[in-house]
């Protein structure tokens, strides 16, 4: 995996093989910041950067300038990677190792994004639950944004808050605003 752009551009980080992860591919990754680079402005911004896996995401948006960033995952090597990467770049990211659900219910935690990419064979239901918790426990912050990524074979489209879905190869990424 490499970072795209800013401070960090062309950085190639090799992360642990035993890992349990599918990084966001590249052209995917370039995909969603393209977008964004029209939507937000990267510096300072708050993230919150849920099953983040590698930290592929958060070093991105970290590279770019935002922070502080939060990355929560299951994932004990992942938050090991994370915390080790992070540190050697110097980025403003925070790993937490907690089961994504339970922070979300617990956190009281408020950003201007949250990116959530979870396993791709989760259900629909599990996937709309993360956007259901996200403007429930009012994590986003005004003009915030929901990104969650997931399959080209899930359609969120009927959740509530849902804006639009860009696909990527099979990667898809949908975007959820405060209505």
């Amino acid at each position: 995996m490499r970072i795209i752009s800013g401070k960090h551009k062309g950085k190639r980080l090799t992360a642990p093989k035993k890992l349990p992860v599918r990084p966001t591919t590249d052209m995917a990754k370039e995909g969603l910041f393209n977008i964004l680079n029209n939507r937000v402005h990267f510096s300072g911004l708050k993230v919150l950067d849920l099953f983040s896996g590698t930290g592929n995401i958060s070093y991105e948006f970290a590279s770019r300038g935002s922070g502080p960033i939060t990355s929560v995952d299951a994932h004990i090597e992942c938050i090991k990677f994370i915390k080790k990467t992070s540190e050697e770049l110097e980025l403003d990211i925070t790993p937490i190792k907690t089961d994504v659900y339970k922070y979300l219910e617990k956190s009281g935690i408020k950003a201007d994004v949250v990116f959530a990419d979870p396993p791709y064979d989760f259900t629909e239901d599990q996937f709309k639950n993360i956007a259901e918790l996200v403007f429930e426990h009012d994590i986003l912050n005004e003009d915030g944004m929901l990104i969650i990524e997931h399959s080209k074979h899930t359609d969120l489209s009927s959740g509530k808050n849902f804006n639009e879905a860009r696909r990527y190869g099979n990667s898809v990424f949908s975007f959820f605003y405060l209505s």
